[in-house]
C-alpha cells in the first residue's frame, strides 16, 4: 500500500475535515491486533473488537474537527480538535500501519490555555 491509500485511509475517517465517528468503518480499517494507547491517562485498548465496544459505551461523543495529516510509510500523524459542547480538547493521534490497516494509535489530548504575556513579542494569533 503507498502513502497516497494510507493518507485516503486517515481522510476516510472525516467528512470535509468533520469526524464522522463510523464505528463500522473505523472497525474495517483497524489491525485484529489493534492496539490504542492513551499515555496521559495510563490507558491501552487492546483488540479492534474492543476498541468498539469502547466507541459503543462512549457517553458523549465530540465533535471533531481535522487540522492536518503528516506521515509516509508506516507512521502517520493526524491532528485536530475535539467537541463536546461544553469543552474542547486539541488532539494528536501517531498511527502505525501494518499489512495496510491501523495496527497502533497513540493519542495525545490537550487542553487549551492562554499564552503566557512574555511570548506576546514573538507570536501571532493562530486562526486555524
Amino acid at each position: 500500500m503507498d502513502d497516497q491509500a494510507k493518507r485516503a485511509m486517515i481522510e476516510s475517517l472525516f467528512d470535509e475535515g468533520m469526524l464522522t465517528l463510523d464505528r463500522d468503518a473505523e472497525y474495517a480499517l483497524r489491525h485484529d491486533d489493534f492496539v490504542m494507547e492513551m499515555p496521559q491517562s495510563g490507558e491501552r485498548i487492546r483488540g479492534r473488537e474492543t476498541m468498539r465496544a469502547m466507541q459503543e459505551g462512549f457517553p458523549n461523543p465530540p465533535v471533531g474537527t481535522l487540522r492536518r495529516i503528516v506521515g509516509s510509510g508506516d507512521v502517520w500523524v493526524a491532528e485536530g480538535v475535539n467537541d463536546y459542547g461544553d469543552d474542547v480538547w486539541h488532539w494528536v493521534v501517531v498511527i502505525e500501519f501494518d499489512d495496510g490497516r491501523f495496527r497502533r494509535e497513540t493519542r495525545y489530548y490537550g487542553k487549551p490555555f492562554p499564552a503566557p504575556d512574555w511570548r506576546a513579542p514573538y507570536s501571532e494569533p493562530m486562526s486555524d
